[in-house]
């Protein structure tokens, strides 16, 4: 019996990877001798996030799409270089399928698949399809969704749509919140506050939170805070909480997110879709930061299903640093004194989380190829 073969396509954030890896993960579980590759792209966040999953990677060299000119002629030479290196690391793998997870990264090698006749899936948790998806949904026969509204923005494409929810990675199924507290040495009594600006850090959400730590000084007896700054801001993060007296731990980058959302109390953070349902699935209530910049505004929507849940609330990034430092500050100290609202919040997680989603859309990847 030939191998099977299972490409997943996606980077540039944790977001195009994290669920992929979810997938690939229960596909192991199904088809213990399955081949997984990923194809990822040149930035550091992707070689970090894949390094420690033992699957094979190959980084391309795809770039976004840009109509100037100039930018648009480095589109096409990377894509077409993308497409020659995907085309050699597939051509073994005629029993294959593969999974596109977003971004520029994923149209090259969607691309090459569907020239070679092998089946394309689509992988799209965002409510609102990036411009990547709306094109490799020419190519592909069924497109993987976290959001039921998500279903119309692929109306007239000729692909199933399957509303799975978003693929997490197993350690969600049975995350260790002790061994999280140990390894970093949090206090035991004392409840969590995590700050994370997702995978990258996020300098808004690092400078908003920095100025408000003297208003949760009052809380210092019963909360500490673990604060992921992102690799680029860590220094300047960690001078920000000198001298403060709430017990805080302040990282770079910390990987098991599983174990620290599970023994968090309470997490202010993005809302990117992976976000959101690592939320959920953690069952820990949420102060979402919608980055503000996107077009289609889509991480609003994504916080929006679980603020209609009553799991989370939004404070906006505004564009006063001053205004969006006092909304968040009110917000925490309502939160962090009101146990009442968190077991509220906590009941609204269990609501809207599907941490079965990696298994399902694995399921039907294995049963493309027979």
């Amino acid at each position: 019996m030939s191998s099977k073969y299972f490409f997943f396509a996606g980077g540039g954030t944790g977001g195009h990877i994290y669920p992929s890896i979810g997938v690939a993960e229960r596909v192991l579980e199904i088809e213990p001798e399955a081949k997984i590759h990923f194809f990822c792209g040149s930035r550091e966040i992707d070689t970090q996030v894949l390094a420690g999953t033992g699957f094979q990677y190959t980084q391309l060299p795809a770039k976004g799409f840009s109509m100037q000119p100039v930018r648009l002629v480095g589109f096409c030479r990377s894509f077409f270089d993308s497409y020659r290196i995907v085309n050699e690391e597939i051509a073994e793998g005629k029993n294959a399928v593969v999974l596109g997870a977003g971004g520029y990264v994923a149209a090259p090698v969607c691309w090459a698949a569907y020239r070679m006749n092998i089946p394309v899936k689509i992988l799209n948790v965002d409510i609102l399809p990036g411009k990547a998806n709306k094109i490799i949904a020419n190519w592909a026969n069924e497109v993987f969704v976290q959001f039921e509204e998500t279903a119309k923005y692929f109306a007239g494409k000729k692909l199933e749509v399957t509303v799975t929810g978003c693929p997490l990675r197993k350690r969600f199924e049975g995350p260790e919140p002790e061994k999280v507290r140990e390894k970093l040495g949090l206090e035991a009594g004392k409840k969590v506050l995590v700050v994370t600006g997702a995978s990258s850090g996020s300098e808004r959400i690092n400078k908003t939170m920095c100025s408000v730590l003297g208003k949760l000084e009052g809380f210092a007896g019963g909360w500490q805070i673990v604060h992921l700054a992102g690799k680029a801001n860590y220094e300047q993060v960690r001078s920000g909480y000198e001298g403060v007296k709430i017990g805080y731990k302040v990282l770079d980058y910390f990987d098991d997110m599983a174990d620290l959302l599970a023994a968090a109390d309470l997490v202010v953070g993005r809302s990117g879709a992976v976000s959101v349902a690592e939320y959920a699935a953690a069952g820990v209530p949420s102060v979402c930061i919608p980055y503000p910049y996107h077009k289609d505004r889509h991480q609003y929507l994504n916080a929006e299903q679980l603020v209609e849940a009553g799991a989370a609330v939004v404070v906006d990034d505004l564009p006063d640093a001053s205004e969006r430092a006092e909304w968040l500050a009110e917000t925490l100290v309502e939160l962090m004194g009101d146990e009442g609202k968190l077991g509220e919040m906590r009941e609204g997680c269990r609501e809207v989380a599907r941490v079965d989603a990696g298994r399902k859309v694995a399921e039907r990847l294995v049963e493309a190829l027979g």
